[in-house]
């Protein structure tokens, strides 16, 4: 057999491999995010168009899949606040994620009652990415204090302890309309340096 056609033949199985993985998270968050962990794997397999044995040859257990779905979540948190770094108006960037965060647990309720009721070390899982998620907050925090938009008084420590109880917060209300953004504008109003009334 060719080597040339062999390695073509790997990198296109790894490709199609990937896609796969990803394909299955996209649908296992989904799920997540709709019905929470009692969903069976049967039906994430069948949201992302592959085989059941394909779940489990990437995820054996359900934990596992639900663990990569909460690391991939987090990491989008990440990219997503490392992009407003270069924003404009550092007051608006650092608003706009507070809200972002806030809004998405709110439409992904399942996955936060899920996340809260787990038996899965979620420490374990989120330490790097927590961390990296804790700087570049900082980070999005102290250029909307330089800017003057945020109060200086307020540390990232402060926000995400925001952040977390809004989100429990919300885990707890049952379909009141308005109640995530709500809770955002009575935060980010509460850290604005001149508050609306």
């Amino acid at each position: 057999m060719n080597s040339d056609h062999t390695n073509t033949s790997t990198k296109s199985l790894r490709a199609d491999a990937q896609r796969n993985r990803v394909r299955i998270l996209d649908a296992a968050f989904s799920v997540f995010a709709a019905e929470g962990l009692s969903v069976p794997i049967e039906e994430i397999a069948r949201q992302a168009s592959v085989g059941i044995g394909t779940v489990y040859r990437n995820f054996p257990t359900k934990e596992l899949l639900f663990e990569a779905v909460i690391h991939r979540y987090q990491q989008k948190l990440v990219e997503e606040a490392e992009s407003l770094l270069n924003h404009d108006d550092p007051g608006e960037a650092f608003f706009r994620y507070i809200s972002r965060v806030i809004e998405g647990g709110a439409a992904n309720k399942a996955l936060t009652v899920a996340l809260s009721s787990t038996e899965i070390d979620m420490s374990a899982i989120a330490s790097g990415i927590s961390d990296n998620l804790k700087g570049v907050m900082g980070k999005l925090l102290t250029r909307a204090q330089q800017s003057g938009a945020v109060r200086k008084d307020i540390s990232a420590d402060h926000v995400k302890a925001l952040m977390v109880g809004s989100l429990l917060a919300i885990e707890q209300m049952t379909g009141e309309a308005g109640f995530s953004a709500g809770i955002t504008a009575v935060i980010c109003d509460g850290l604005r340096t001149q508050r609306s009334l």
